[in-house]
């Protein structure tokens, strides 16, 4: 009887463990998806004309980015060792063995972010912003996103 505790006890405990694992991952790629959310649906769709041009919108994505970009280092603080169930993109385990490298990439992005923030007024500038922004994402993407599928 004992036994059969003890071996229902860690499997509960392992179960707990690989939830609690799978969900810091989803909290990671949802905090990515909200970023990709503003940059790419909003921003590139309207440097691009596939959407028009809207301040409302332009201005509240970047506030988003804003606020997305400030919550990385934290986020990103726990390796959870797997990836989210299906997922297009995950996070190389570089993230952590170089945490310190990784940390320093979120600077940039911030800056470029409030470089641009308050000064697009047109779909000119609107390319301007999104091209200084995207190329500080992408810097970091190079080396911690992997391509899953």
């Amino acid at each position: 009887m004992k036994r059969t505790m003890i071996v229902v006890s860690t499997l509960l405990l392992g179960a707990g463990a690989v939830m609690a694992q799978q969900e810091i991952a989803v909290q990671q790629d949802n905090l990515m998806r909200s970023q990709a959310k503003s940059l790419y649906t909003v921003i590139q769709k309207m440097t691009k004309g596939d959407i028009p041009y809207n301040q409302k919108q332009v201005d509240e994505a970047i506030a988003n980015l804003e606020a997305d970009v400030a919550k990385i280092a934290k986020t990103f603080e726990v390796n959870p060792k797997q990836d989210v169930v299906n997922a297009s993109y995950g996070s190389s385990p570089k993230v952590w063995q170089q945490k310190a490298d990784f940390d320093s990439k979120i600077p940039p992005v911030q800056k470029a972010i409030a470089e641009v923030k308050g000064k697009i007024k047109d779909v000119a500038s609107l390319k301007a912003a999104y091209t200084s922004i995207n190329d500080r994402c992408s810097d970091c993407h190079e080396t911690y996103r992997l391509k899953l599928k």
